[in-house]
This record gives C-alpha cells, structure tokens and sequence, in this order.
C-alpha cells in the first residue's frame, strides 16, 4: 500500500489544489470512518479504490492510461482488480449522470469522496478549482443548471458560487452509507450558511 501511496503522490502533486494528493489523504480517512460502520465491506478495495480514484480523472485527462497502468500493477485477482476499476467509476457526480453504485465498497468510496466535495474544506476546494480554470466567484446573472448531460456539465465554465447550486449542495441527499448521511449533514449546514452571508456580503 505505501509503494502505491507513493506512486499515487507524484500523479496528484501535478493537479492544482482542489485534487492533489491532500485531497486523497482526507478522502481516505472519511472512507476509513465510514469503513468501521461497515465491516463487511473489503477495506483492501477500498483503499485501493481511494488511492486511484482521481488518477485519471477527466478535468486533468482524457486518458485512463494512468489508473489502467496502476490497477495493472497491483498483485491481485483480476476479480478484484476489476471491483476497483467499477469502484472508481461509479463515484464521479457528472452532472447529476452518475453510475449506480452497486457494491458497498462503491458507496463507501463515493460518500468519502463527496465529503471532501462539501462543507469548509468543499468551499475551499470550489474556489482553488475556480482559480486555476479562471472562472468567475459569482455571478449574479447565471442560472443553476439542471438536467445537464455529463458534456454540457463539463463543458460550461461556470462560477464557483453556481457550482454549489449544480452540485455541491445536492450532495446530502445523494449520501447512501448511514454515516456518510451523519457526516455530511454538518458539513451541509456550513455551506448554507457560508452562501447566505456571501449574499449579504455581495447583495442579492
């Protein structure tokens, strides 16, 4: 596990701040608080699936080359190399058009992740993605898109503030372990609370 931790470092430490290897080490210690509520699940596939999850994410790539090499590496069944390969693809949002989650590693993968997507670290995250794509922090005249397909939710440079609107506070209620739901609900309220005195601060 530490020779790929390694690995996966040099890959994450090239993304900007919203996806580098920080983001992995928090994502992973939400997937082990959920994973201690969940014992039947395979912490190695979890763990594993953590790692790799964002290596050939589709904002810094268009390849899989770097998880396919990875996964490829790894001394195990390819039954299991290939529940990390599904693991990882269902925990992306893609604009609402995300795929089933159909193991409980899966869920506890994509609730770990939307974790650090929300809450003060989910605001901090938004605007370091913001700042390096050069998007706008508000705008007042944008409308929050919905029924987008995965291009048009990609494809669209909106602003960070609409972000939350499109995505970020969707997240609750899309939670499906009993403690990422637990988790998430603080993290929530801090949202809410941060946009309604942006509003203020700004006007509406």
């Amino acid at each position: 596990m530490n020779n790929l931790m390694n690995k996966v470092r040099d890959i994450y430490e090239q993304f900007d701040a919203s996806h580098d290897f920080q983001h992995i080490e928090r994502v992973y210690q939400n997937a082990l608080s959920i994973l201690f509520t969940e014992p039947e699940a395979d912490a190695e596939v979890v763990k594993i699936a953590v790692l790799l999850h964002d290596v050939s994410d589709k904002k810094y790539t268009d390849s899989k080359e770097q998880e396919s090499k990875l996964i490829a590496e790894l001394s195990l069944s390819e039954e299991k190399k290939q529940h990390i390969r599904d693991c990882i693809a269902q925990v992306s949002f893609n604009g609402g058009n995300e795929l089933e989650a159909t193991s409980i590693e899966a869920k506890i993968v994509r609730d770990a992740d939307r974790l650090d997507a929300i809450g003060a670290i989910g605001i901090a995250r938004t605007f370091a993605f913001g700042g390096a794509k050069g998007r706008k922090l508000y705008d007042k005249e944008e409308d929050a898109r919905t029924d987008m397909t995965e291009e048009e939710y990609r494809r669209k440079n909106t602003s960070s503030v609409t972000h939350f609107y499109e995505k970020l506070l969707l997240l609750k209620d899309l939670m499906i372990t009993e403690k990422g739901k637990q988790m998430a609900e603080e993290r929530h309220q801090f949202m809410v609370q941060f946009l309604e005195q942006l509003q203020n601060e700004i006007g509406k």
